[in-house]
């Protein structure tokens, strides 16, 4: 595996090692001593999988008293990932990171806890499973607008968003840092 940090502190794209033949392929998707020796060493406590179609966004969500770290990979279609640092020490506190996640690339994302997290699908349908470092506590679980205009996302959608209710009636940033 190699972890390439991205601009957000903590959070890694996650590259993994493919030994493919005639038979198919076999990579790792999580080492606990490899995670640990980037710093990453939360225990992870629960798995989430989550199947939706092309142009829906699901997020920002964040938890406020139980933050989640993820590890997010996609096992069918691909997907953009975003991640947005809340952490008010940090130095990209309001940042964005973005990539595209794939099962054709294998390519994982670590976000780690005070970040919110999101993604859009990029075709027609996605499959995303990703590990976390806390339980889900719905009444702790915050949403920020996916397209905030302070945030200035550029979501690479493929047409009109397909976004939930609740996700639609989420908070600013700016709202949300208060």
């Amino acid at each position: 595996m190699e972890f390439l940090p991205t601009p957000l502190p903590g959070c890694y794209v996650i590259e993994p090692r493919v030994f493919a033949d005639d038979r198919g392929f076999f990579l790792e998707t999580y080492h606990a001593e490899k995670f640990r020796n980037v710093g990453i060493d939360l225990p992870f406590v629960q798995d989430n999988h989550s199947h939706s179609r092309r142009n829906v966004v699901r997020g920002l969500h964040y938890q406020v008293r139980r933050p989640q770290g993820k590890l997010v990979r996609v096992v069918q279609g691909e997907i953009f990932d975003v991640a947005v640092d809340l952490r008010s020490t940090s130095p990209t506190h309001g940042e964005w990171f973005g990539i595209r996640l794939s099962a054709e690339r294998r390519n994982q994302l670590y976000v780690p806890p005070g970040l919110a997290h999101g993604f859009c699908v990029l075709s027609e349908t996605a499959d995303v499973v990703y590990k976390c470092t806390d339980l889900y506590v719905p009444e702790d679980e915050r949403t920020i607008l996916w397209n905030d205009p302070e945030l200035g996302i550029l979501w690479p959608l493929g047409g009109p968003p397909i976004v939930s209710a609740r996700d639609a009636r989420a908070s600013s940033f700016r709202e949300s840092q208060q």
